[in-house]
């Protein structure tokens, strides 16, 4: 077994080498389908996020052991980056990697918990209206990575977590394993493309492309219009 330890949480390393076999049993299901996360409390009242990624089909099993990195391993490093360039994600704690006939089986990433309530899937249900800040606040984020050439690739509703009240508005990025780190801004083009995961209607996008133009000094009315369109795109394919 592999295991990867943030220095700061040393002292959990006995913990992190149970965590495999103790796993299924601990804290409370997240989220339960190709991957398993559970919110459980570590060692001195710490609550983590700890994400199990299921194992690979053979093929990407002796990739992720010869060629490639595994998604446990991608998302740690990448927390590192990302916080780096101060864009907010989870403190990374560790990860862990097993390993059956010599290649790679199950790996675990784990987390500070966020404590975040809400997600953008919320917006499926309800309209700009009254969460205009937080919608501007989603476009400033992109903006700021983009500008910094950071590419989240799976730029999901469940992926952005948030929480507000009032004028203030906390955002948070997750499942950060497929990560884009260029050398130069990603292009208008890129970045509106970037949207087209996200759940909501025309107000929501409008909104949201609006305040991205605004924030990379770019033409609002083209930056509507790609927003809209590869939204469509993204959609008509998935159906």
């Amino acid at each position: 077994m592999k295991i990867i330890i943030n220095p700061q949480y040393e002292y959990l390393r006995e913990w992190l080498c149970e965590l495999p076999d103790t796993f299924s049993e601990s804290g409370t299901v997240l989220y339960q389908a190709r991957n398993e996360v559970r919110r459980i409390v570590a060692p001195q009242g710490l609550a983590v996020c700890a994400k199990r990624y299921r194992q690979p089909a053979l093929p990407n099993r002796i990739i992720y052991t010869f060629f490639r990195k595994s998604k446990a391993e991608r998302a740690y490093n990448n927390a590192f980056l990302l916080l780096s360039k101060d864009i907010p994600t989870p403190e990374p704690i560790a990860y862990i990697e097993e390993r059956k006939g010599g290649l790679l089986s199950t790996s675990y990433l784990v987390t500070v918990f966020c404590p975040y309530t809400h997600n953008f899937y919320e917006f499926r249900q309800h309209s700009v209206g009254g969460y205009e800040n937080v919608v501007t606040a989603l476009a400033l984020l992109a903006a700021d990575m983009h500008e910094q050439g950071i590419l989240h690739k799976d730029f999901s509703p469940g992926n952005i977590l948030f929480e507000h009240s009032n004028e203030k508005v906390n955002l948070t990025v997750v499942d950060i394993n497929r990560m884009l780190f260029g050398s130069k801004a990603v292009s208008l083009k890129e970045g509106c493309q970037n949207f087209a995961r996200l759940w909501g209607d025309d107000d929501f996008f409008t909104l949201l492309a609006k305040r991205y133009a605004q924030a990379r000094e770019a033409d609002e009315n083209e930056c509507i219009r790609l927003t809209i369109k590869y939204r469509d795109i993204f959609w008509r394919n998935r159906q």
